[in-house]
């Protein structure tokens, strides 16, 4: 199957996601399934240094939605928290204080700057949170957020409404979401996403910021946080030495390149 090239993240509003998308996001439980026969594969993934990594739920959902990757994570020696803030019903009062306070708490407990995962809405968090502490901040690794266009890029802007209590254009106007945090950040996204315009989680290049990436993975929305390729994308990115940054290597095996489409294509 062969794509368009990848547009200039700065084009603006991209279309949500189709009905046909939508409909591929019941594939999530096969995506969670397929990582028993993935597992000889994503055992050999790199040893984990045991900095401390926090991972940050999507909208509506809890520590439970992400209890599979860290216990991964924590599998390949990595120190994993949750967000351990219940349910994510948005940046109300209080959340993202909360987060900050954990960063600031694991970091002195630890010694050690601590990476952030986040998935969907999650990865705003991170990526926010990394622009006030960078100093605290060893990494940004997203799963499907959708920082740059429209909000209408995705089909869960009236259900973050819902469960926010707020509109989202007040929550938008208090950031610069488009804008990279100043560590090294990675966007995992799939073009056959159900929930957010791929385009949306595209980080656009900057001199500013060199050390940014999008990682394709073939995977839905729902499922992004529960797939093998996704999980190795996660760990292959955590693994790198503090200051050593090197973009993500699809180059090798056919498996892989397969796994992991060029961007640029």
């Amino acid at each position: 199957m062969t794509h368009p090239p990848t547009p200039d993240v700065s084009e603006g509003h991209h279309p949500p996601p189709g009905w046909h998308l939508i409909a591929l996001e019941l594939r999530a439980p096969w995506e969670l399934w397929s990582v028993l026969p993935s597992w000889p594969v994503l055992s050999k993934a790199p040893a984990g240094d045991g900095h401390p990594v926090v991972v940050f739920p999507g909208l509506t959902a809890s520590d439970g939605s992400t209890l599979p990757l860290r216990a991964y994570l924590k599998n390949l020696g990595y120190d994993v928290y949750g967000w351990n803030q219940g349910y994510n019903f948005g940046p109300r009062a209080g959340v993202l204080e909360a987060a900050r306070q954990q960063i600031l708490q694991t970091a002195e407990g630890t010694g050690r700057a601590v990476s952030l995962v986040g998935w969907s809405l999650g990865g705003i968090y991170a990526r926010e949170l990394a622009k006030e502490l960078p100093e605290l901040v060893r990494s940004v690794i997203t799963l499907g957020t959708p920082f740059g266009g429209s909000h209408k890029s995705t089909n869960a802007w009236k259900l973050y409404e819902l469960a926010a209590g707020h509109k989202i254009t007040d929550a938008i106007e208090q950031f610069d979401l488009a804008t990279a945090p100043p560590v090294p950040t990675t966007s995992i996204y799939s073009r056959s996403d159900g929930v957010v315009a791929w385009q949306a989680s595209l980080q656009a290049k900057s001199r500013k910021q060199p050390r940014t990436e999008n990682v394709e993975v073939f995977a839905s929305h729902i499922g992004l946080g529960l797939n093998p390729s996704a999980w190795w994308v996660v760990a292959d990115r955590l693994a790198q030495p503090e200051g050593q940054w090197q973009a993500f290597e699809r180059s090798g095996t056919l498996a892989r390149r397969l796994l992991f489409p060029d961007p640029q294509r």
